[in-house]
């Protein structure tokens, strides 16, 4: 008869093990399905694993990538670790995006440069306020935050389209769907000529540093997480869970509202339907790939990258569908939550 246990505490092994396994048996599964595809499982992999870090710009778009992925995930571990489910970040980046545009929208031939200091600032304020609905609704009437965060992600979805179809749609734009491209003096600044990675990059990797003393070295990071995991034990300790309730969302609507504003101002320009691309979403992925430790989620942000790049390299490449991505992610994922052995 064979039983199965939890065990009494993490194997420190496993911890780090289980990612690497989870990457070879992702790899594996993808060469069964390349083959019954009838593609070169060889040549397949290379697109997803090689072309997108074959050259210093591909590289560089690979960074863009991971950018707000490792944003949005620092936040979403806030989260997680205190056992508040954030599943919503994709609404408060495109929060975030929508303020940061209008403010981005508001610059003219003579504004002055340091209207790039406000689009940031403006996008995490609108993230954070869109967070503190769920915030709000989960304190006062004890809504479920999991269906409330995803149920807004819907409706700041519709909130985008108004403005891109109305109000801000660009007169001269043949009527398509979009505000006119932002002016150059709301541009984020680039890291290097040649290349769309922009100071984003720096800003996540202060975040890293940030997040790991916050949860680590700091008595308020551990009150955040005792406050989340046991409500009873916080109160002894006189530490607040419904404090931990509005910091975590708080933070992580935030982080998700700054991403969506260094995307807009960023690589994008400008403000379309198609602001909305699933980064709030996969950085839950990332999230849990990574651990929820923030040295962790770096390395499973770029992993993220790397998937979403392969899989629109295999698509204009050898014909693959788009949705194969989301396999080798869902792949990735079930094998590496924290309930992995």
């Amino acid at each position: 008869m064979l039983k199965l246990e939890p065990r009494p505490q993490a194997s420190a092994f496993w911890s780090i093990a289980s990612p690497l396994l989870a990457l070879v048996v992702t790899v594996v599964l993808g060469t069964v399905l390349f083959v019954a595809l009838g593609k070169d499982p060889v040549q397949s992999l290379r697109v997803f694993f090689w072309e997108p870090i074959s050259s210093g710009y591909r590289i560089g778009e690979l960074m863009v990538k991971a950018t707000p992925l490792l944003l949005i995930a620092l936040g979403l571990a806030v989260c997680f670790r205190s056992n508040v489910w954030n599943i919503g970040a994709e609404g408060q980046f495109v929060i975030g995006a929508i303020v940061a545009g209008g403010v981005a929208l508001l610059a003219g031939k003579d504004t002055s440069r340091w209207i790039v200091l406000a689009i940031p600032v403006a996008g995490t304020l609108g993230g954070m306020a869109w967070a503190g609905l769920t915030a709000l609704l989960r304190d006062k009437f004890n809504a479920n935050e999991i269906l409330v965060s995803l149920m807004l992600v819907y409706v700041a979805t519709l909130l985008l389209s108004y403005p891109v179809f109305g109000p801000w749609k660009d007169p001269g734009g043949y009527n398509f769907p979009q505000s006119k491209s932002f002016e150059a003096v709301t541009q984020i600044p680039r890291l290097m000529k040649g290349s769309r990675v922009s100071i984003g990059l720096l800003i996540a990797l202060a975040g890293v540093a940030v997040l790991w003393i916050y949860l680590f070295r700091t008595r308020a990071g551990f009150a955040q997480q005792v406050g989340g995991l046991a409500p009873a034990a916080a109160r002894y300790a006189g530490f607040s869970s419904r404090k931990a309730l509005w910091t975590a969302l708080l933070i992580s609507g935030g982080t998700a509202g700054l991403a969506g504003a260094l995307e807009v101002a960023g690589p994008i320009g400008q403000l379309t339907p198609y602001v909305p691309a699933g980064y709030g979403f996969a950085a839950i992925i990332v999230a849990f790939v990574g651990r929820l430790h923030p040295v962790g989620m770096v390395f499973s942000a770029i992993l993220m990258s790397m998937f979403y790049i392969g899989g629109e390299l295999a698509q204009s490449r050898l014909g693959l569908p788009k949705s194969l991505t989301g396999v080798f992610r869902a792949c990735c994922c079930s094998r590496c939550s924290p309930a992995t052995p």
